[in-house]
Formats: C-alpha cells, sequence, structure tokens
C-alpha cells in the first residue's frame, strides 16, 4: 500500500548548509605567552575561529590561507565573561576556540 503524503506527516526540509569562505572561519590568531610556547615547542597554534565553523571547515581554511599541512583541529566553546556596563550588569559574547597541530616540517610566521 502506498502511503499518502499529508501536511501532518511531511519531514520538515533541512536548511541548506552555510559554506564559510577561509577568511571568515579564521578570525584572528591568539598571540598569548601559552600560544608561542605551544607554536614553539609543540608545533600547534591557537586561533579564534567563527562559532558556526566545524573542525574541517577550520582545517581546510588553515591549509588554505597559510599554505601547510594540518594534522589535528581542537575546538574549544568559551563561554563570556560577566562585565559591567555603566550601571547595568551585563556579558560578552560566547566565542569559539581553535588549536591546530601542523605537520612536523610547517611553520605559520605571525611576525
Amino acid at each position: 500500500m502506498a502511503r499518502v503524503v499529508t501536511k501532518k506527516n511531511r519531514k520538515p526540509a533541512l536548511p541548506p548548509k552555510l559554506v564559510l569562505e577561509p577568511h571568515q572561519v579564521i578570525i584572528k590568531p591568539l598571540v598569548t605567552e601559552k600560544g608561542m610556547f605551544q607554536a614553539d615547542e609543540l608545533n600547534q597554534y591557537t586561533f579564534r575561529v567563527n562559532p558556526l565553523a566545524t573542525k574541517t571547515d577550520i582545517k581546510k581554511a588553515v591549509e588554505q590561507l597559510f599554505e601547510v599541512k594540518v594534522v589535528g583541529v581542537s575546538t574549544q566553546t568559551r563561554k563570556g565573561k560577566p562585565r559591567r556596563y555603566r550601571f547595568t550588569a551585563g556579558r560578552t559574547k560566547d566565542w569559539k576556540k581553535a588549536i591546530v597541530r601542523l605537520g612536523e616540517d610547517h611553520k605559520i610566521d605571525f611576525f
């Protein structure tokens, strides 16, 4: 028997996947003491990335922008901090951090 499709049993259409350009994925490199230690000793670089970006998006963006070979990507979603704005309490936005591990013979020069 054929199943009759009505408005009640029809599945909703999935929205199209958002495609980000490489310069939209990587917002900025995070240059901190810990980040510089990781870059020198462990060949890992830290970036602030778009919260909508996935690990594969980040990997492709770093490989395309810096022309290096990425071995692995770790991500963290960082919570915003409480801040005061004049007489009211507020919060900064949540943001996403990516730690990118490069191959043995690859390096990124920020300076």
